[in-house]
């Protein structure tokens, strides 16, 4: 009779569907990532400017679209149009419950400055410290 050789248990883990699983979850968080911007297609001006510093806190963003509308970025209703008045309520409810929340405006290129002014003058009565403008990277044109 031939003697039968024991093996050792074997105390490896075999992490290739580990991998597998994370290159196809890196392969969907990239392609969704650019769809959870939301928000209303404006044509924003160029100025040479630099990016803000990234902050905890997401910013509450107003765009101003060509023909003078008004939207504000508040969950699913991202591109839902609002009164400026309606918009100004929410905000100041908004900065009541976080008062270090930054309000940003989209301005497009096209529109008159002084709804871009009354905006912001809206906007700060309504309790934000300071009203950013966003523009695009760039050269100024």
């Amino acid at each position: 009779m031939l003697p039968v050789k024991k093996r050792k248990p074997l105390a490896e883990i075999n992490v290739v569907p580990y991998i597998d699983v994370m290159l196809v979850l890196l392969i969907i968080f990239m392609v969704t990532a650019p769809l959870l911007m939301q928000g209303v297609k404006v044509d924003l001006p160029q100025a040479p400017s630099s990016p803000l510093d990234n902050d905890e806190q997401e910013p509450l963003i107003v765009s101003i679209k060509q023909d003078g509308t008004y939207y504000i970025n508040l969950g699913a209703s991202g591109d839902e149009q609002k009164p400026l008045d309606a918009i100004v309520d929410q905000v100041a409810k908004i900065l009541r419950q976080k008062p270090q929340t930054p309000v940003l405006i989209w301005g497009d290129k096209r529109i008159e400055y002084g709804l871009v002014v009354n905006a912001m003058s809206l906007l700060q009565g309504a309790g934000a410290p300071s009203v950013g403008l966003v523009t695009e990277p760039g050269s100024a044109q």
